[in-house]
């Protein structure tokens, strides 16, 4: 399959606009069904589709003829046919029928993405530039294949720059504020969580504990509790996505850094995928472990992980927002912003094709955050 013909994206500075040479999620695998669905990801139009063997292919969304988007056509067994003049496109996007027409020109044809299905995930290559081949498998995601989680997912679209969602996925301390009456809890207490930020090439880890504390309310109405609770929270931050894995157990009753420990577990994917410099896709999905009445758990947990996302969607848009509204005014950091502060510096350095250079330490960045 050939990689995409278009020239890459940068900014008026000279840089890249988005990390390259990576896989981003271009759709979870249960959208695309027997329809194409057309996206505009890192700026580039594209067409996501099934070949009738199941295999995902992703063209760019225009027509060599007329220019109609290929996401108006119709997905058929060997590829998809445009919806204006019926040109028929295969997976490397080279136009294999013409309707009425023998000779197909060899300039019949459109660019083509690599794409990878894994884990009930669909990721797109995009590297430096046409030429780039992946240098790595997509990234697999065990939890969904894991026998003891059940999993559910959605997308939202964002008006806002794709790293503001990062921002907020690495500091859980707004939970009690943005989201009282489902995972959040007891403000102090968030607020004053032990955490330990770890970072290392261009990923970075937040562990937060909360021992001792009252279960939030989706944590009670998926599993039951006999008092207050130790919760943890642990986010792994990669450049297109982000891992979270929080849950509790009875106070006193296992090791928060045991890894196989019990309790109620919610294990979050967060695919985000910019589709403009100030626009950006959201893929998320969220797996729990009941023990008994498993799909009525499963609706519970996904029910409420959907408000939550509702909540945060509205705070971070009104955000972008008033940073809108207002220009380019500073703002202050505090000690919850270290994870956040790190993954920025990580997509800077990617963006403009630096090598990785170690971290100052973490008491080191506290003190310059609170300064």
């Amino acid at each position: 399959m050939t990689i995409a013909t278009v020239e890459t994206t940068k900014n008026t500075a000279g840089k890249n606009k988005f990390p390259l040479n990576q896989w981003y999620v271009a759709a979870l695998s249960s959208e695309l069904k027997d329809k194409p669905i057309g996206r505009t990801l890192l700026e580039k139009p594209i067409v996501l589709f099934r070949m009738g063997d199941g295999t995902v292919a992703a063209l760019e969304d225009r027509c060599c003829h007329r220019a109609l988007p290929l996401s108006n056509g119709m997905v058929e067994s060997c590829g998809l046919r445009c919806g204006y003049h019926g040109l028929l496109f295969n997976q490397e996007g080279k136009c294999i029928e013409i309707p009425g027409q023998e000779k197909i020109p060899s300039r019949a044809k459109v660019a083509s993405y690599r794409a990878q299905e894994r884990d009930g995930l669909i990721w797109l290559w995009f590297g430096q530039d046409q030429y780039t081949e992946p240098t790595c498998n997509a990234p697999s995601y065990f939890v969904h294949s894991d026998p003891k989680y059940v999993y559910g997912g959605g997308v939202y679209y964002y008006n806002a720059p794709y790293q503001l969602i990062h921002d907020n996925l690495l500091d859980l301390s707004h939970l009690a504020y943005v989201h009282p009456h489902t995972i959040g809890g007891n403000a102090k207490i968030h607020m004053n969580a032990e955490m330990k930020v770890e970072s290392e090439g261009d990923k970075v880890k937040v562990v937060r504990y909360m021992p001792n504390s009252e279960p939030p309310a989706t944590y009670t109405a998926a599993y039951t509790f006999n008092g207050n609770v130790d919760r943890w929270q642990e986010i792994d931050f990669h450049v297109t996505h982000l891992l979270i894995w929080t849950g509790a157990i009875d106070h006193n009753t296992a090791e928060l850094t045991d890894p196989e420990r019990g309790g109620f577990h919610m294990r979050g994917f967060h695919g985000i995928t910019p589709e403009t410099e100030t626009t950006c896709h959201y893929f998320w999905t969220m797996a729990t472990n009941p023990s008994n009445n498993v799909e009525e758990i499963k609706k519970k947990v996904i029910e409420q992980t959907q408000l939550t996302f509702d909540e945060d969607k509205e705070i971070i848009e009104k955000q972008y927002q008033n940073m809108l509204r207002f220009g380019p005014k500073p703002m202050v950091d505090i000690h919850v912003d270290v994870g956040a502060n790190r993954a920025r510096r990580i997509i800077e350095r990617l963006c403009l094709k630096e090598e990785p250079h170690s971290e100052p330490t973490q008491e080191g960045i506290l003190e310059a955050a609170i300064a």
